[in-house]
């Protein structure tokens, strides 16, 4: 059973910066890509950020220029730096693994900003 485990989660002022780490319960393989995802209160999960295997990157454009995603592979790690933060990126984040014939989700971590 793969398991997903987000952390580095939090409470943050505005200008401030979160770094989200994603660890895998094993390998998968055959990945396709691996992203994050935010859900806010009242409003639908949205892509904030996703790397393929080949290594292209997408990210949102709210986040474009603020958040990086990254991985560390042979460890199983994906990362999500968020720098210069702000209050509308307040919500629960969530990792996302997709392979070949399935995808994977982490159980969340809360990411508040706020003075």
């Amino acid at each position: 059973q793969v398991q997903l485990v987000e952390s580095g989660g939090g409470l943050v002022q505005p200008g401030g910066s979160l770094r989200l780490s994603c660890a895998t319960s094993t390998s998968i393989f055959s990945i396709r890509e691996r992203g994050w995802y935010r859900q806010a209160p009242g409003k639908q999960r949205e892509l904030v950020a996703r790397i393929t295997s080949s290594g292209r990157t997408e990210y949102a454009d709210s986040v474009k220029g603020r958040f990086t995603i990254s991985g560390d592979y042979a460890k199983n790690m994906v990362y999500l730096q968020m720098n210069s933060l702000k209050a509308e990126d307040t919500a629960v984040y969530y990792c996302h693994v997709e392979r070949v014939g399935a995808d994977y989700w982490g159980q969340g971590t809360q990411v508040t900003v706020s003075s």
